[in-house]
């Protein structure tokens, strides 16, 4: 699989993906023993990044399917 062929938009917007990145940092941060306190606020700014990038995705899809309706009744 090389870099180019993956769906970067499609991955950014995919809950799942956040979901894996957030265990994946969190697993590692215990692992080498970083404080709970301090998993927890890393974890809260990953999914905070992941809802952010969610909504800015659905929204530009929302936008342009009005735009191409909005075309299509001209």
């Amino acid at each position: 699989i090389t870099m180019t062929s993956i769906d970067w938009k499609r991955k950014l917007s995919s809950r799942k993906f956040w979901a894996y990145l957030a265990g994946i940092v969190s697993s590692l941060l215990f692992t080498f023993g970083v404080a709970e306190t301090e998993v927890t606020q890393i974890v809260g700014i990953i999914s905070a990044f992941g809802t952010m990038a969610i909504y800015l995705f659905t929204e530009g899809k929302i936008d342009a399917a009005a735009v191409k309706a909005k075309t299509n009744k001209q």
